[in-house]
């Protein structure tokens, strides 16, 4: 049963944090394999973090534009 209040309803926030994660895990993954096949050493955790952090804020946002059915 729905209810219609005229407000549109976001994704739960579990979905939209555990997308969010899944989005931190893979961007992190990826920028690590680019950077160790570029300069042939691993990438630093503290640099893994910042990608991971800053691939978080635009998948939020986005994530909370999507609606729930």
């Amino acid at each position: 049963m729905t209810r219609e209040t005229g407000m549109d309803t976001q994704l739960p926030i579990w979905q939209r944090l555990g997308l969010t994660i899944v989005a931190i895990l893979v961007f992190s993954y990826v920028a690590g394999l680019i950077w160790a096949q570029v300069t042939g050493f691993a990438l630093p955790a503290y640099a893994a973090g910042v990608v991971g952090g800053l691939t978080a804020l635009p998948v939020w946002e986005l994530l909370k534009r999507f609606k729930a059915k």
